[in-house]
Parts: C-alpha cells; sequence; structure tokens
C-alpha cells in the first residue's frame, strides 16, 4: 500500500515508517521538523519506498496532493512534550485541532470523488483524561480537564476535540477511522528536550549529574516500549473490528517517578543523585498534573493479541546503551 504519516520524522513517526517499510507499503512522510528531525530516518534515506516531505500538514494544497494517492494515513503530527505545551498553548491547539480537521475534510473530499474510503489512525493521548481520579482508565471514562485558566489541560482537550472529529467522520460518512491513546511511550530516538522524563532521567545519570524529579515523586505512570506501541497500531489499522473506536496503547504496569529515577541511577551504575522541583519552579504557577495514570488494555486485548515484549528494566537498559554507544 501507498501510506501517509504526518510527523514521520518524530520519535513515534520514524519507528513507525521503519515498521511499515518492513512490511513492503511505500511511505510519504510530512514533517515540518518543527520538534521532529530528518536524522531520524537516516537509515532509509537511500530506500526507494521512502518519500520525505519538509512541509506542514497544515498546507491544504500540500495535503490535497499526497491524500489523492494513499491508502492509509497515520496523523501523528502534533504538538509535542508538557513543557512545550505549558509554554505554547495557542501553538498547541492551533497545531492539534486544524490539521487534524484538514486532514479529515480532505479524505472526505476525496472519498466523495472516487469513492475510495482511505484508513485513518489518529493518535490521541492519554492526556484526554485530565484529572479523572479513577484507578485505571477505560476508553469509555469521563474526560475530566481543569480550569480554561491553566493552560496545562490544553492539549487534553484538543486532542479531545481530534476524537470528537474523528469518530463523527466514521459515524457520519463511515470513514475508517481507529484512535489510538498513547500513554508514555519511550524508546530510542527519544529526545528530553520537551520534558520526556525518561530520556532526561538516563542522559542526567551518565553525565553524573541530577535527575530533576517534580513535585515529590510519586507520581504514577506506565512506560511502554515504542516497538511495542507501533505493533499495536499497525495491527489495529488494518481490523474491520477496530474501525470507529478508541484504544488505550500502552503499558499497564505503574512505577512511580521517583523509583523511576532510582531504577535509572541504578542500572546507569551512576553517581547521580536525584533532585526535588516543584512544578511552579519547573513550569508555572498554573501548571496542574495528576497523581496517576494507568491504561485498561482489556479492549485492544480483545481485538488484537497485544502482550508487550519489552518491560520497563529492558527499557532503561536500552536506552542507557543506546546513549553510551553515541559518546565519544
Amino acid at each position: 500500500m501507498k501510506v501517509l504519516v504526518t510527523g514521520g520524522a518524530g520519535f513515534i513517526g520514524s519507528h513507525l515508517t521503519d515498521a511499515l517499510i518492513r512490511q513492503g507499503d511505500h511511505v510519504v512522510v510530512i514533517d515540518d521538523v518543527s520538534t521532529g528531525n530528518w536524522e531520524n530516518l537516516r537509515a532509509l534515506e537511500e530506500c526507494p519506498q521512502l518519500e520525505c516531505i519538509h512541509g506542514s500538514v497544515g498546507d491544504e494544497q500540500l495535503v490535497r496532493r499526497v491524500l489523492a494517492d494513499v491508502d492509509e494515513v497515520y496523523h501523528l503530527a502534533a504538538a509535542v512534550g508538557v513543557a512545550l505545551i505549558a509554554q505554547q498553548p495557542i501553538k498547541t491547539i492551533e497545531t492539534n485541532i486544524y490539521t487534524t480537521q484538514l486532514l479529515l475534510d480532505e479524505m472526505m473530499r476525496q472519498n466523495r470523488i472516487d469513492g475510495r474510503p482511505r484508513r485513518f489512525f489518529l493518535a490521541s493521548s492519554s492526556e484526554v483524561y485530565g484529572k479523572n481520579p479513577k484507578e485505571t482508565f477505560t476508553e469509555e471514562d469521563d474526560l475530566v480537564f481543569g480550569s480554561t485558566s491553566r493552560p496545562r489541560w490544553s492539549y487534553g482537550a484538543s486532542k479531545a476535540i481530534d476524537e470528537f472529529l474523528a469518530l463523527a467522520c466514521w459515524n457520519e460518512h463511515r470513514i475508517p477511522v481507529v484512535v489510538g491513546r498513547f500513554f508514555n511511550v519511550v524508546g530510542p530516538r527519544q529526545t528530553g528536550a520537551y520534558g520526556m522524563v525518561l530520556p532526561r532521567f538516563v542522559n542526567a545519570a551518565l553525565a553524573g549529574g541530577k535527575l530533576v524529579v517534580h513535585d515529590d515523586g510519586r507520581q504514577q505512570r506506565c512506560f511502554a516500549h515504542v516497538s511495542d506501541v507501533v505493533s499495536a497500531v499497525v495491527s489495529l489499522l488494518s481490523k474491520p473490528a477496530a474501525q470507529g473506536r478508541v484504544f488505550n496503547i500502552g503499558s499497564d504496569v505503574p512505577v512511580s517517578i521517583v523509583r523511576l529515577a532510582e531504577k535509572v541511577i541504578a542500572a546507569a551504575g551512576s553517581a547521580a543523585t536525584i533532585q526535588f522541583q516543584s512544578y511552579a519552579d519547573a513550569y508555572n504557577t498554573d501548571f496542574e498534573d495528576i497523581r496517576r495514570r494507568v491504561p485498561d488494555l482489556t479492549r485492544i486485548r480483545t481485538v488484537i493479541d497485544y502482550v508487550p515484549q519489552y518491560d520497563l528494566d529492558q527499557i532503561i537498559q536500552e536506552l542507557i546503551d543506546e546513549k553510551r554507544s553515541r559518546q565519544p
């Protein structure tokens, strides 16, 4: 098939591009590299199955031209990272909502012309659950956002709008869409530049510095390897039973952030120490967070054979080894 991956030069997007090319697809990547990096696709630069376009998914003419000739769309282009979201909420909202609407509108337009429904995967986020206090989240749970005076929630709210748009296209026009809510995806090529916690910890541990843990560090998160996540995404989009549905995608094994820091220090054999920092000092006084974010994976396991191959200790060791291999 011919496939479009938006944000394909990013962390998850580049791994998805790898996987699609390995299964024989022709892949078109659109990325403005505002947060991605073409270096992530360096190993594929001579591959005849790959076409890279440096451009914006907000470019209507570009989107129209590319969509005319593809069978599937994986929409991963979005604002990235808690730090960027807290600093640039306007860009977050515009990037997330406008590009999704543009892609879906064009897919519906072209479907009316050629009668060929293109399958569409929307990369959403666990952020849509907001401040819901449940121990584990199922896909039908309420979305509980904080006040609009707290920019922290602009990302989750905008991704929720994306989901509403995608599901409406399924319900009203039978555009075959699948929505995946990612929970802390980690692995090779991920940068800590936008607040991603695990690469930040690995970098600090290997430098023998301080691993900065926000608040008291007892917040709980689940970390899934990008290969496991990408495999699930590709499999879901191929299943008719997944169309018009939302799926949690990730690990369901929680760990506290302070325990994560301790694990990284131990695995690196580092003399680094942990330093606690308030949210106000890390971001701003308007920043809010939640204590626990754990997915219920029952739904995805009823549709595909979803069994993650990596546990957290393996992920940490792989990231440490990768970082060391790049050091002079």
